[in-house]
């Protein structure tokens, strides 16, 4: 079939606009390979952009860099309330959400724990944008919670078990990472149970 004007047109539509190109290779590369090992030069080559489109979309690196932590949060966050709402939307749920997680070929730990080692002693706000991060996670852990206890106190611990669990599969340790994971949150309801 010949390459009309109207087919250009259509085949332009449904490729993603130069921005969303970008981020979405800058997403892939700064997760898989690290911030810091990838440069502005590759993202261009493999997103299909040229410099002067990448500069002015992103005039810096640590702009790049803070849309990518604001674009993994919002499609992060997404995924985690919907796996939540798949296995019972509860307490119980978060185990085998990370087990799913875990299990995942691209699973390189957590983006923002990643970026604050990388990144943290220079750009501070990298470690704004994990907190902000780590607490609307809170806030979804605090929704599963009951009403009858500190929801807030509890959630913050849940959270940090969180942490530590993937931290732990990163390690390459997943099966043991949810073992603990388990364990604790079991704990949790003996302890409650015994008061």
């Amino acid at each position: 079939m010949m390459d009309t004007p109207s087919n250009s047109a259509v085949m332009d539509q449904t490729k993603p606009p130069a921005r969303e190109r970008i981020l979405r290779t800058a997403h892939t590369l700064f997760y898989r390979e690290g911030i810091r090992s990838t440069g502005v030069d590759r993202i261009i080559a493999e997103a299909g952009v040229t410099k002067v489109t990448f500069y002015r979309h992103f005039p810096s690196k640590n702009d790049l860099i803070l849309a990518f932590l604001d674009y993994r949060h919002r499609i992060w966050i997404s995924w985690f309330q919907d796996a939540l709402r798949k296995y019972g939307n509860n307490l119980l749920a978060i185990a085998p959400v990370l087990q799913e997680w875990f299990a995942n070929s691209a699973f390189r730990g957590c983006a923002f724990i990643n970026a604050l080692g990388e990144m943290g002693s220079s750009m501070p706000e990298v470690a704004q944008r994990t907190m902000q991060h780590k607490a609307e996670l809170r806030e979804v852990i605090d929704g599963l919670l009951p009403e009858n206890c500190d929801r807030e106190g509890l959630a913050g611990a849940v959270a940090m078990a969180i942490d530590g669990a993937v931290v732990r599969a990163a390690w390459g340790e997943p099966a043991e990472a949810i073992h603990g994971f388990k364990q604790l949150i079991e704990g949790m309801r003996c302890l409650k149970a015994q008061t």
